[in-house]
């Protein structure tokens, strides 16, 4: 029934070819158009669920204190820097970042035209650096002394008239009066000049407070007891982190689209360029952060997808006129791309984006919907080979050809592809969206590919697939491969074809000849790769993964090497009064507490430590008292005191959330999920308190552990293979008949493993490790892999219940439908190889493995089915009684590689 549904809707197809022709290239053509629209992302949603903890915790702590900081590094010797005026310059540039210059001539009109821009996209919530430090410094000081002096003067007046009624009382005359007036005020400004003397003596102030003030500024950032000139404070390493550097932090408003992010970036580095900016005492600036680094990752992602499209289209191109010659050999390419573009147009219709994972779907779905296109293509040659016999070559034949084409390959080719999409539709389970997508993305363009392949690719074959015959072929593996000896490289070509089929064929006897042997020695070959894949080990450092001339992890390693520290954590405290007593003690004990347990020491900078620790300080509400015993009426005074420049990085405005940061060092992602962990237990806050650890670092964490978990890993290949399963059960209403097609696959899986360990302690450049996106391979090749195994298994059936014995079904098998899958196979392989041209060496690596197991998916079809399908009918069969009378072992024994050639129609 279901092939008489195939055979009717080609037969409407191929009335008009040239109408499902034009359809199929509008959609692609629409579907390029819309694909060109996709932004790369590296957005955190795409790491975690937005339902998790985790997510939550970290979205509420950016509504409060903004998105992850873009932060200009000011490189070079801090005293030039803060002591010359460079500093005003930074100064300057500080206020052009954050967007709050007035629009008033002598505020943007006076500041390069880039200000003007970032002030109405207004990209910060907040902006920290050395230079608004100072001067906030320095007009708190100026604006307490003026306010300190005019309550002097309001006192030195009291006093004075009080001398005055007291003179006056006991009857003084009025110039005795004036005099002790002006004695009393004097000696109540004496009293104050000496106050503040003692003020400057204390802290080292010899001159009026501004940030032009070399001595001001030396005493504010300086510290004297550090046994060398030009070393900063400790307290102030988060505007100050060592002798040679500076930091500027741009915390980001999260609600920024990507799109607006991105720009923003690209002003923060089109300002640190500006002339009027420019340090003239040696420093430069450095843009670096999370947010650059992402978005420099995205870019050359971006890039990476355009290299591996010109990559696929050569390397499929090149697989096809290696093992598929007949008369429209490119058409599956053509196909191939069509189908690649409407799916990437569907998820630029759909809103979506481009991750790193999605850039992996390309070759994937290229190869895939080339091996759909070739099954049918092999189909509709062998129907018009036996319909040119009876009825001549013309359009009627090949309209004849197609419809029954689509009629005998159509139900198999659409349970395959079932099949192989609910393997990818596993990776629903994960929980990290990118993988979800990648699996969503990839049933699309199955479903897409399948679509070209039927509807467009019978279209051209009526259409464009007459012509001459095609020179003579061979039969059995090479039936679709053309024999043209004429010239060096065609004679080359051909001796590579003649080996593959031999090759094939010596295989397929030995797997028929000794079919318990193969299963055994496969079996223990599999359970040893599955042992030896539990020890390997997952690479998570980023700077393993992403491109090695990337400037943006250069300037990272630059921003490490200066300040101890690359990223933040952030612990975030929530209470109805976070600035209760207790609540400040246990956030100190915390923060002390970790700090130790982590290797930082007070008074010690992160960058002087032999051993770095892994955690330093960072701007913290705790920071701002100086001892954990205050009251909570001095506390909220403090806090009411310190410019809200400053408070608004470490408490809400209304007292219900602190923020306690800690920098981090760049580390692989299972030693980060280790400290997460670890602060997460040190976390036992007083009754009424909650506390919650978020940031990127975080969410980057959890997702590699859920990624790289070896029992989620096994659950999602056992999900895979049970899935493809019950969809060949529902198909074939056998579990015997449904069963024996996963068997080769189960198996590749651990052969994989073993394969796959051993290369990874190969040096050099063929060490490949697993990394956070190819773990996920195991569904993957499952999936793929399943399709040749069922068609392989479904042509046998075929042959069988047309009344040939075991051998000689198989034999057939793969004579005919075998050509096809070895195609399909090694296009796949080449679709996959072509990840390995990235410079992501994330891509690099998934394209590696990818082709390994493959590799190895593929020898188990070829070598592992047969034997399979042989120990099945040994033992209750598949369902077909055998018509073949011959006893089988002597017709397997006869079963060799064939030499004849036979002409092609």
């Amino acid at each position: 029934m279901k092939g008489v549904l195939f055979g009717r809707a080609v037969r409407t197809v191929t009335r008009r070819p040239l109408v499902a022709l034009a359809a199929t290239a509008l959609l692609a053509l629409g579907g390029a158009v819309l694909a060109l629209r996709l932004e790369p992302s590296t957005a955190t949603e795409t790491l975690v669920d937005r339902g998790s903890d985790s997510f939550e915790a970290t979205e509420r702590f950016k509504r409060d204190f903004g998105d992850e900081a873009v932060l200009v590094l000011v490189r070079g010797e801090l005293t030039r820097t803060v002591l010359t005026p460079d500093l005003v310059r930074v100064l300057s540039l500080e206020g052009c970042l954050s967007g709050n210059v007035p629009d008033v001539k002598r505020g943007l009109g006076r500041l390069p035209p880039v200000c003007r821009e970032i002030a109405e996209l207004r990209p910060a919530k907040a902006v920290y650096g050395p230079g608004t430090f100072v001067n906030t410094a320095a007009t708190q000081i100026g604006e307490e002394l003026t306010k300190r002096q005019r309550a002097n003067e309001r006192e030195a007046a009291a006093a004075a008239r009080a001398a005055r009624e007291l003179a006056k009382r006991r009857g003084d005359p009025p110039a005795e009066r004036e005099r002790l007036a002006r004695t009393a005020g004097e000696a109540v400004r004496t009293r104050f000049q000496n106050d503040v003397l003692r003020l400057a003596l204390r802290y080292g102030l010899t001159d009026v407070p501004r940030v032009d003030s070399p001595s001001f500024v030396s005493t504010l950032v300086f510290d004297p007891t550090a046994g060398e000139p030009g070393v900063p404070k400790t307290r102030f390493a988060y505007l100050f982190p060592s002798k040679n550097a500076a930091l500027i932090q741009i915390r980001m408003r999260p609600d920024l689209t990507d799109e607006q992010r991105r720009r923003a970036i690209a002003l923060i580095e089109e300002a640190t360029r500006q002339r009027a900016f420019e340090p003239r005492e040696g420093a430069r600036y450095i843009v670096t952060g999370v947010p650059v680094v992402a978005e420099r990752l995205a870019d050359a992602v971006q890039r990476s997808l355009v290299v591996l499209l010109v990559a696929a289209v050569l390397v499929m191109a090149a697989a096809l006129a290696l093992v598929f010659r007949t008369r429209l050999p490119l058409l599956p390419l053509a196909l191939a791309l069509g189908a690649a573009a409407m799916t990437f147009g569907a998820l630029s219709l759909a809103g979506g984006s481009l991750t790193m994972a999605g850039v992996a779907v390309l070759p994937v779905l290229i190869g895939l919907a080339v091996d759909y296109a070739i099954q049918f293509q092999a189909r509709f040659d062998e129907e018009r080979k036996r319909r040119a016999r009876r009825f001549g070559g013309g359009a009627d034949a090949r309209r004849e050809a197609a419809v029954a084409a689509a009629s005998a390959g159509g139900p198999t080719i659409l349970t395959a592809g079932i099949a192989t999409a609910v393997g990818f539709l596993v990776l629903l389970l994960s929980p990290v969206p990118m993988v979800r997508g990648f699996g969503a993305l990839l049933v699309v363009g199955i479903a897409a590919a399948l679509g070209c392949a039927l509807f467009a690719g019978f279209g051209a074959l009526v259409r464009f697939g007459g012509g001459p015959r095609s020179p003579r072929t061979r039969s059995g593996f090479g039936a679709n491969v053309a024999l043209n000896p004429d010239g060096v490289a065609a004679r080359g070509v051909h001796r590579a074809r003649e080996w593959l089929a031999d090759r094939s064929w010596r295989s397929l006897g030995l797997a028929l000849q000794r079919p318990r042997r193969v299963l055994a020695i496969a079996l223990a070959l599999a359970v040893a790769g599955l042992a030896l894949d539990t020890q390997s080990d997952v690479v998570s450092d980023v700077r393993e993964l992403v491109p090695q001339d990337l400037q943006a992890l250069r300037d990272v390693d630059v921003l490490q090497e200066e300040t101890g520290v690359s990223g933040e954590i952030d612990v975030t405290v929530r209470a109805d009064d976070i600035t209760k007593p207790a609540v400040v003690r246990w956030m100190t004990r915390f923060q002390h507490g970790l700090l130790r347990a982590h290797g930082y020491r007070p008074g010690r900078r992160c960058t002087q430590e032999r051993s770095a620790p892994e955690l330093c300080p960072a701007l913290s509400l705790p920071d701002i008292f100086s001892t954990a015993g205050a009251r909570q009426g001095q506390v909220r005074g403090l806090l009411d005191a310190v410019p809200r420049y400053f408070s608004q990085g470490v408490v809400t405005p209304d007292r219900t959330t602190a923020n306690l940061a800690f920098g981090i060092r760049l580390m692989p992602l299972d030693r980060q999920k280790e400290v997460v962990d670890e602060i997460k237990r040190r976390l036992d806050p007083p009754p009424g308190v909650r506390a919650s650890v978020v940031g990127l670092p975080v969410l980057a964490a959890e997702a590699n552990a859920a990624l790289s978990s070896p029992w989620r890993r096994g659950l999602t290949l056992l999900a895979a293979l049970a899935g493809v399963f019950l969809v060949l059960l529902a198909a074939r209403r056998s579990a015997r008949a449904a069963a024996v097609p996963l068997i080769p696959i189960a198996l590749a899986t651990g052969w994989s493993g073993g394969v796959l360990f051993v290369l990874g302690l190969l040096p050099g450049p063929l060490e490949v490790d697993l990394n956070p996106m190819s773990v996920t391979l195991a569904a993957l090749v499952i999936a793929i892999s399943t399709e040749f195994s069922v068609l392989l298994s479904a042509r046998y059936r075929s042959e069988r219940e047309a009344g040939a014995g075991t051998a000689r079904a198989i034999e057939r098998a793969y004579a005919s439908t075998g050509g096809a899958v070895l195609a399909s196979g090694v296009t796949a392989i080449a679709g996959f190889a072509v990840l390995i041209a990235s410079d992501i060496r994330m891509l690099r690596d998934f394209g590696i493995v990818a082709v390994v197991d493959l590799g190895v998916s593929l020898v188990g079809v070829m070598l592992v089915l047969p034997a399979a399908l042989v120990w099945a009918e040994e033992h209750g069969g598949l369902g077909v009684r055998d018509l073949d009378p011959r006893p089988r072992l002597r017709a397997l024994r006869s079963l060799r590689p064939r030499r004849a050639h036979a002409d092609a129609q």
